[in-house]
């Protein structure tokens, strides 16, 4: 049931950068916005982790700030991955990346740890 809220967070933070992100365009289906959902849950959990290790030096000398790149990345990704989702320009996938970042972590505060 956890993994269930999860993907349900991840798809309304999803919704809200492309409601606030003109650069960022969702077209399809409610069962479309669970599979952009689904994949972006996937690109995080086995090729984010992998980018951070590759570039912790950098992450590092820019206290952290990186991470928000690599973040944008793994947006970018996830809409070259989906027929669905369109990211117009590295700009609209940091601002994208920002607001999902925000809006997951608000909204995972009311999803229970057990």
């Amino acid at each position: 049931m956890r993994i269930i809220l999860k993907i349900l967070v991840l798809m309304a933070a999803v919704w809200a950068a492309d409601y606030l992100v003109d650069g960022i365009v969702f077209e399809g289906s409610f069962w479309e916005r669970v599979l952009v959902a689904l994949i972006f849950a996937l690109v995080n959990t086995f090729i984010k982790p992998i980018l951070k290790l590759l570039s912790f030096p950098v992450v590092i000398a820019t206290f952290g700030l990186f991470v928000l790149v690599i973040n944008a990345g793994m947006l970018a990704l996830t809409a070259a991955l989906s027929d669905s989702l369109t990211v117009d320009g590295f700009w609209s996938a940091l601002l994208g990346a920002i607001i999902i970042s925000i809006v997951s972590a608000v909204l995972g505060w009311f999803v229970p740890n057990d």
